[in-house]
């Protein structure tokens, strides 16, 4: 922040300012309403002024005294002028309330939304961003902001910015009202003013300080407690519940310390405020009743000055009031445009175009690549893959197998070289049409609440028949178990998938492949964890999903990789093995090695499951 101190309460709050700025396009459609609501707000402020005035005319002309009495009130019965007051009185309060409730009702509908659009807008964004961002964030931290800041933010557009913005207009309304009866009366009840404002402003520098902090606390808690609840399976395996609790209570802890912290101080502005709001009360009392009593003043007028006074103080003490609220919706937004400012590594060229009627071949062109600076995965890979050919990639831990899958879906760029596919580089194409040409086997897969056919159907990115998903089922060895199923393909899983096992939860992703109508196939280690029952059904499906596509398969099971026609090794980031299986066997040392060590006894590739040269249908 600034060292220079804020002399305006919209200076106050910087962050507040940059945050409504950047959500201005959202506002650009609402205009209309937020006009309509200005103008209700206008005439609740009007309404407001007139508040004393029916009963100044009641002190001045009905009750008696010793000025006697105006022209009008000579003319009128005290009673009916009376009756007038009291039902100006209420018509004026009528009034008020129906424009603060039809203000409060459009700020409000505005005001939702806007930030139900920026929300969307985030949510989407947020889906763009690189895979490097996502592995280097929290995503507890970032469901807080999509969830929990986005609202705080919709609450203080009604709760805190909207009242704080209609005591302003008031204060200024009485402020001129107050000069035009008695001007030195009114610059007397407004000497305090200043004191409180730079008061104000001085406190509400610290809360804001300790409302940052607080938000990042509270962002940090809800990530510690997303990652236990995820892996809340382990931590009862490994008996961690009173390790991670005593964490989170931690954590829990040091947030409760920073929310009692900002309490005190916007405790502390609030009793400030009442105080000099008191003094300046007392200032126009001893000052205003000297004026009446000299006959310099009506005792009506005095009313109006001392109703005008306390309402006059309104706006800097809901400024105290809110300014917890103001900070919080303050660090709130920062986050929220922080995200929505945060830009892609990896996104469309100006000059990419779609993705067209692709074979499949795929070069790798001198590509090296590292997740940091100076600590390279891969290096120097160069390879050529022809349409339909289906290719292992094998290697130990740490070779980069994983990240030429990402390198080809790309999630990732390469930091030099490049990746063609039918001669053109992917960073030619645009991410969306290239991924629909791309089928994607994890390791892990995702699904999703809902049925098994809905889960089924994602893979698509199209519409698909009850037909289609039971073919995809069938191909991927999945149609028994899930016609065994209460419901059938109509039967509803549990969150992750968690009722289903890990190979019933593949042949799902494998089905999913199926009905992607793409010339690439990427399977990243699609049998690990897997027991030899599920195994062997998956392998099944496998070899079935890999006819007419080009197909890598990404494994460190020799076995499973020596079925391939083709077997890139890598290790240490680079290929130091190109070829089938008897291959390598004979010309490479380090896999032979590596067969020697990890093969099963007596498991071989089988007579007529050798290897598999797929060729297009």
């Amino acid at each position: 922040m600034s060292g220079k101190r804020p002399d305006t309460l919209a200076e106050s709050i910087p962050s507040l300012r940059r945050v409504l700025g950047r959500l201005g396009p959202y506002l650009r459609p609402q205009r209309t309403l937020v006009a309509g609501s200005v103008v209700a707000l206008l005439a609740a402020t009007a309404t407001k002024l007139l508040e004393p005035w029916p009963l100044k005319f009641i002190i001045d002309r009905v009750v008696p005294s010793g000025a006697g009495e105006a022209a009008v009130a000579s003319q009128l019965d005290p009673m009916v002028l009376l009756a007038l007051c009291a039902g100006s009185l209420v018509v004026i309060m009528g009034l008020k309330a129906l424009c603060q409730y039809l203000s409060t009702v459009g700020f409000a509908l505005a005001g939702n939304r806007v930030l139900t659009a920026v929300r969307n807008d985030l949510y989407r964004h947020l889906q763009t961003l690189s895979l490097r961002f996502h592995t280097r964030s929290r995503t507890g931290d970032l469901t807080m902001r999509l969830v929990s800041d986005i609202g705080m933010l919709k609450e203080i557009v009604v709760t805190a910015a909207l009242p704080l913005a209609a005591s302003v207009l008031v204060l200024t309304g009485m402020c001129v009202v107050m000069l035009v009866l008695d001007w030195r009366l009114a610059l007397l009840a407004l000497s305090p003013l200043p004191i409180l404002w730079f008061v104000s402003l001085w406190l509400s520098r610290r809360i804001r300080d300790v409302s940052r902090k607080q938000r990042r606390r509270e962002g940090e808690l809800a990530a510690t407690g997303s990652e236990t609840l995820a892996g809340i399976r382990t931590i009862q395996a490994l008996g961690l519940e009173e390790r991670v609790a005593t964490e989170f209570e931690g954590s829990s802890a040091n947030e409760q310390r920073m929310a009692v912290q900002g309490k005190r101080l916007s405790a502390g502005l609030e009793r400030s405020v009442d105080l000099l709001t008191g003094v300046g009360i007392a200032i126009v009392l001893w000052f205003g009743t000297r004026q009446v009593l000299a006959g310099e003043l009506s005792p009506g007028d005095l009313l109006v000055f001392i109703t005008y006074l306390k309402n006059t103080f309104r706006p800097v003490r809901e400024y105290a009031k809110y300014t917890a609220r103001l900070a919080k919706a303050a660090a709130a937004g920062e986050r929220v445009v922080g995200l929505l400012d945060t830009e892609p590594e990896v996104r469309d060229a100006p000059e990419a175009t779609e993705a067209k009627s692709l074979r499949g071949a795929v070069t790798f062109a001198a590509v090296s690549f590292g997740y940091k600076a100076g600590k390279s995965i891969l290096r120097d890979v160069s390879l050529e893959v022809a349409p339909y050919e289906t290719v292992a990639i094998t290697g130990p831990s740490g070779a980069g197998k994983s990240t030429f899958a990402s390198l080809m879906l790309r999630l990732y760029d390469p930091g030099s070289g490049c990746i063609r596919v039918d001669g053109q580089d992917l960073r030619s194409l645009t991410l969306k049409s290239w991924r629909a040409n791309v089928a994607f086997v994890p390791q892990e897969t995702l699904l999703f609440s809902g049925t098994l056919a809905e889960n089924i159907a994602l893979g698509a990115g199209r519409e698909v028949t009850r037909a289609e998903i039971e073919w995809a089922a069938r191909l991927a060895n999945a149609h028994d178990f899930i016609t065994a199923q209460t419901h059938g393909f109509d039967t509803e899983i549990a969150e992750r998938g968690a009722t289903l096992s890990a190979g019933q939860r593949q042949r799902i992703a494998i089905a999913r492949a199926a009905l992607r109508h793409s010339p690439i196939l990427i399977l990243d280690e699609p049998t690990v964890g897997l027991d030899r029952t599920n195994e062997r059904a998956v392998i099944e499906a496998i070899w079935r999903l890999a006819k007419g596509r080009t197909t890598f398969l990404i494994t460190h099971d020799l076995t499973l990789a020596a079925q391939a026609g083709r077997i890139i090794h890598l290790d240490g980031g680079r290929v130091v093995g190109d070829g089938d299986h008897p291959t390598l066997l004979t010309q490479s040392d380090r896999y032979a090695s590596l067969w020697a060590d990890g093969k099963p006894a007596g498991k071989q590739p089988a007579d007529g499951e050798g290897t598999h040269h797929v060729i297009a249908e």
